[in-house]
């Protein structure tokens, strides 16, 4: 068991608020699959921050991968656990007795809302993806955590609902988004017209399922780029956590795909944090992003206009489907014919997300490395190019975040206030 290096930081405190007897020790975990989670629990920290009557000490468990995202926040110390079971549980309950853990939020991690729940912490587990459940996914799922909230979806296919009624303590929520500090979108132009500065969002690219996250960016990133230089944007940030050397082969000027354009754009990249990357958000032309809900949530509802780029896994071909109809503009990028066919994977799911992750990863990993990536990454170009017409000649973009609605993070952390006995 390690700790990562932290000094001794002050308590959550809402604002204004004067401590009340001791602090309320509170453990965070999120799911290390990507960034979502780690933008979660950055928004619901925001929501802890406005709401708590008294003072919050935090505790990270896991979420190695999430962590970059909730910089600036006062978590007092961050856990690695060890992978057996039995060292872990021996381990978590010593975390919980040392710190005097009252309660748990947990985002999109069935077994460490277990682990907590045994090891006698009252939890939050947070689901973004109730819409993808099925009777193979049961084992992985707290259906008796203390409060299971799931995030609202445009639909809910059938296949879900068997698993989600047997769910003790449910409560659904609405989309958990860190929002604007006005809280409403961005003001658009008044006439639609030519982009000139894009921020291209990757994610978290990595998933314990995925031995080599590499083949995605390789086959997205220099099309995009090439897109862009054709639509004539100047001005491109690439976010996601790209190692360096990486990054600096994937966006050099020359590559796979030449720019056709009059000139290329000036690229920058690198990771953001939580907050980093909505400030970046709010000043873009236009975003073009691997379809995250969070991400898409958070876009719509600043107003910006937001392309999704072909899906990195099951929900993300979910919530393009979603994002393509609520904003009623077709700015969703396939991936081209015969590559990763959608329904395929959806239908796989039915035996659990593994299944349809392993094909979708398998899909996409050999068409990376086949002899004809060249085109892929020629007919990407092309269509990435089509849906960035399609967004310069749409105006509203807030139908996703309209529909889901934006307080879900004030929602989970009232509940989660509620657990650890400082009520709002």
């Amino acid at each position: 068991m390690s700790t990562s290096p932290s000094s001794e930081r002050a308590p959550v405190r809402g604002r204004g608020a004067a401590p009340r007897g001791p602090a309320r020790t509170v453990a965070l975990v999120g799911a290390e699959f990507g960034w979502g989670s780690g933008g979660k629990l950055s928004a619901i920290l925001a929501a802890l921050a406005e709401r708590a009557p008294g003072a919050l000490r935090l505790v990270g468990l896991g979420s190695g991968l999430g962590r970059p995202l909730l910089t600036g926040y006062p978590v007092d110390a961050w856990y690695d656990l060890p992978a057996s079971s039995a060292r872990r549980e021996e381990a978590l309950r010593k975390i919980v007795r040392e710190h005097a853990v009252t309660a748990a939020l947990v985002v999109l991690d069935g077994g460490w809302a277990r682990a907590l729940e045994a090891a006698g912490v009252p939890t939050v587990f947070v689901d973004s993806l109730p819409f993808l459940w099925t009777d193979g996914d049961r084992p992985d799922l707290p259906l008796d955590v203390s409060v299971y909230c799931a995030q609202r979806c445009p639909e809910l296919p059938p296949e879900c609902h068997g698993v989600l009624g047997d769910i003790r303590e449910l409560r659904w929520i609405e989309g958990i988004v860190a929002l604007p500090e006005h809280r409403l979108p961005r003001p658009r132009k008044a006439e639609p017209g030519p982009y000139r500065s894009a921020l291209v969002n990757l994610g978290g690219l990595r998933a314990p399922r995925l031995a080599d996250w590499s083949p995605y960016p390789r086959l997205v990133v220099p099309p995009v780029l090439a897109a862009l230089a054709d639509h004539g944007v100047r001005d491109v940030h690439l976010a996601g956590n790209l190692p360096p050397e990486t990054a600096a082969r994937l966006t050099a000027p020359t590559g796979p795909t030449e720019p056709a354009g009059s000139g290329v754009p000036q690229v920058t990249v690198g990771p953001l944090s939580h907050g980093a990357f909505l400030d970046r958000l709010a000043e873009c032309d236009v975003l073009l992003t691997s379809p995250g809900l969070t991400t898409l949530l958070e876009a719509g509802a600043r107003g910006v206009p937001a392309v999704c780029l072909p899906p990195q896994n099951l929900s993300q071909i979910f919530n393009a489907r979603f994002h393509h109809r609520a904003v009623g503009a077709d700015v969703r990028v396939r991936w081209p014919e015969g590559v990763c066919p959608e329904d395929e994977a959806l239908a796989l799911r039915t035996g659990g997300e593994g299944k349809a992750l392993e094909m979708i990863y398998r899909a996409i990993a050999g068409t990376a490395g086949a002899p004809e990536a060249h085109r892929t990454r020629d007919t990407l170009r092309q269509t990435v190019g089509t849906a960035l017409r399609a967004a310069t000649a749409h105006r509203a973009w807030d139908g996703l975040a309209t529909a889901l609605g934006t307080g879900g993070a004030g929602q989970v952390a009232d509940a989660l206030l509620s657990l650890a006995g400082t009520a709002h």
